[in-house]
């Protein structure tokens, strides 16, 4: 279990607790959420513990029923595409929006952001080369200045992180993604935006076409 740990506030604390604990798999999909217990296990009240319930089921990490009952989401096949296209959809839309607003700055972020990923997988830590990664994005997304792109980007973030913790788990999964972010760097650097864009894109379409594969099961209603 991973060590817990209290950053400013305790609500914010179990919130990212228990998120990095759906993240990681920890907490295993499908598995019950009970408050009075994880207050226990925490050793917090209640109240932050049901604050952080309810903002992961506004992430849909965690599965709120009418009953009440909750439960950690469980990613089928079709919602595993189906988060895949919208995320596309979202970064892609923000990556092309921010490359216009670009700094100097911005391109040693990247650079160093790049730097991040490749020190990662050296070392093995293939959830900090999953961060790194969307970080990569990130850097150009952000500067797209759009409050209301960035923040529907933010409520899936948690998911996407799930989801390509499933995602690269084999070599070619990270190959596809690093060379993707280097030719992406050098089209920026080069000042081929256009060319950048649709490089970006393809590193979505071809994590898409990985997720396919995934031995994740069906769809419940089929």
């Amino acid at each position: 279990m991973t060590e817990f740990t209290m950053p400013a506030t305790r609500g914010k604390a179990v919130l990212e607790q228990l998120r990095q604990e759906i993240i990681s798999g920890e907490l295993e999909p499908g598995a019950p959420v009970r408050d009075a217990e994880i207050a226990g296990r925490l050793g917090v009240s209640i109240t932050p513990v049901r604050e952080a319930i309810a903002q992961l089921g506004l992430e849909r990490l965690v599965d709120i029923q009418p009953n009440r009952k909750r439960t950690v989401i469980v990613l089928t096949r079709k919602s595993a595409l189906e988060l895949m296209d919208v995320v596309e959809l979202l970064n892609c839309t923000g990556f092309a929006w921010g490359v216009g607003h670009l700094e100097d700055g911005d391109l040693l972020r990247l650079r160093a952001r790049l730097g991040e990923f490749e020190a990662a997988l050296a070392a093995g830590d293939l959830a900090a080369a999953s961060r790194a990664g969307l970080a990569f994005g990130n850097v150009v997304i952000g500067a797209c200045g759009n409050r209301e792109l960035l923040h529907q980007i933010d409520l899936v973030l948690a998911r996407t992180r799930r989801l390509f913790a499933l995602v690269t788990d084999q070599p070619p999964v990270w190959d596809i993604w690093l060379q993707g972010c280097r030719q992406v760097l050098t089209h920026l650097e080069n000042q081929e935006k256009d060319a950048a864009v649709n490089r970006y894109r393809e590193i979505y379409t071809d994590l898409r076409a990985r997720v396919s594969e995934l031995p994740l099961p069906g769809n419940p209603a089929e």
